[in-house]
């Protein structure tokens, strides 16, 4: 069964007096459970495609699917409901909430989505501690380096075991030994949970991990390898 499927995407950003094709008849299908690394130079359409999955932007035309689901026609409530309920997000920039704990941030969609109290406890404990950082919980994002802050992002991402989780350049602000944790902890919940994971990066490290490679240029996909993951 695909986790992913893009039919035809195209999305045209206005830049000064010039549009720029970020996405230009793009087509993907990814399976469940699927690892693949979307790598593109900068403007090269990586970021896009990544947002067009999660439904946090909207295409000018084409079709996305998820969990067999069609996210491009849901309004923003159906979208949240799904977000909330199938994916997990990495961002670059963290997106952390800076008046929350460690443990509060990654509690924090478990406590959207309803979970009792005492079983998120549990569950951000234990995450805490195998992305790294127990014994931090009760810091603050300010009070916690970048690739701390980094971590609690994953953390909170994966938490709840989605189906999928997108990434944005996860170990941007990582060193190369936390780095190579963070994408071994990625391998094991692909491995045994089946978890999808869409990453958008430009480093080498993380590209090694990956079963699949999909290179874009100018908004297409100009190369899609399978590979042997590290």
């Amino acid at each position: 069964m695909s986790s992913v499927r893009c039919v035809d995407l195209r999305k045209t950003y206005r830049q000064g007096d010039q549009d720029v094709k970020a996405l230009d008849h793009v087509s993907i299908e990814i399976d469940e459970g699927g690892f693949v690394c979307l790598v593109a130079p900068s403007g090269g359409g990586k970021t896009t495609l990544l947002n067009a999955i999660g439904g946090l932007d909207i295409p000018d035309s084409g079709e996305v699917w998820v969990a067999e689901q069609r996210i491009d026609e849901m309004s923003k409530g159906e979208l949240a409901d799904l977000r909330l309920a199938n994916i997990g997000f990495v961002f670059q920039a963290y997106n952390l909430i800076p008046v929350l704990t460690a443990q509060e941030n990654v509690e924090f969609v478990m406590q959207v989505q309803g979970v009792p109290a005492a079983e998120r406890r549990e569950k951000s404990m234990a995450i805490l501690e195998e992305v790294g950082l127990r014994g931090l919980e009760d810091r603050r994002p300010a009070e916690m380096s970048g690739g701390q802050q980094q971590r609690v992002a994953v953390a909170r991402a994966i938490v709840s075991r989605p189906a999928l989780v997108l990434a944005d350049e996860p170990t941007a602000n990582l060193d190369s030994k936390t780095s190579d944790e963070l994408m071994e902890l990625f391998t094991e919940l692909n491995r045994h949970h089946n978890t999808t994971f869409v990453i958008a990066t430009h480093d080498q490290r993380v590209m090694r991990y990956a079963k699949r490679i999909v290179r874009m240029l100018d908004g297409r996909i100009v190369e899609d390898l399978e590979q042997d993951a590290a």
